[in-house]
């Protein structure tokens, strides 16, 4: 059984209902948004100058060895050569993974961190790090920075953050960048749910499935975010 941290829980405190706060002056929700102010500032402030990156998402509890774990790693490693900054959770397994291939290999790992009772610890392998108390700010660096997302196979957190991102581009809130789902086997049930319960009672349109990729390679998440940085105009600096 984990042992759960004492940590400020600044993200329930949030969401907790009105008539459950017992407020003091300087703990009401008004006063809680110039914290969420700061952190959004501080993050934009850290971020601006990255240049081109992409977003990996996947399990904290991958551990190394775990084939997923060493693809993750072969992937940062070649998106850092292609010049691609890497952003992850910051934490353990496929967030450390794909920090440790990109740092040191001419790109960025950045590690967009967040206070959690369990799991999450900062990985030692992050460039640039952040840490957030709040979902929603996390969420929103890793979409405002990133031309692509790569998706590991993962649990609630992952599936959460795919889609989130799904939804801000079905509904143009963002642009269509490739949205990479690593292995086949793995994504595979969802993707025939999509088009065979999703698509076929009218939930989805019969585009929307098209929005993902399935990929099985590191190589071929290059292939996809090279041929996007090439399509979106940004001019890469490769590792010699």
């Amino acid at each position: 059984m984990r042992a759960k941290k004492t940590l400020s829980n600044e993200g329930h405190e949030l969401l907790r209902h009105a008539h459950e706060l017992r407020r003091a002056p300087m703990d009401t929700d008004s006063w809680r948004t110039l914290r969420i102010q700061a952190e959004i500032v501080d993050g934009f402030e850290t971020l601006r100058d990255l240049g081109p990156a992409v977003t990996i998402f996947g399990s904290a509890r991958t551990k190394p060895g775990h084939p997923m774990y060493r693809a993750a790693e072969d992937t940062g490693r070649l998106l850092s050569r292609a010049g691609v900054s890497v952003i992850t959770g910051g934490g353990p397994g496929i967030m450390e993974a794909a920090n440790k291939g990109a740092k040191g290999e001419g790109a960025k790992a950045v590690g967009i961190n967040i206070e959690l009772p369990f799991e999450q610890q900062p990985n030692p392998h992050q460039d640039v790090s952040l840490t957030n108390r709040y979902f929603f700010v996390r969420k929103l660096m890793f979409v405002k920075y990133a031309f692509a997302f790569i998706y590991f196979p993962g649990g609630f957190g992952t599936l959460d953050e795919l889609y989130e991102v799904l939804t801000l581009a079905q509904t143009m809130k963002i642009d269509r960048f490739p949205m990479l789902l690593y292995g086949r086997k793995h994504w595979k049930p969802m993707l025939d749910w999509w088009k065979g319960g999703l698509m076929d009672e009218g939930y989805i349109s019969p585009g929307d499935p098209e929005l993902m990729q399935v990929v099985d390679s590191p190589e071929e998440v290059k292939r996809a975010v090279l041929a996007q940085a090439k399509k979106t105009g940004f001019t890469l600096k490769p590792k010699r």
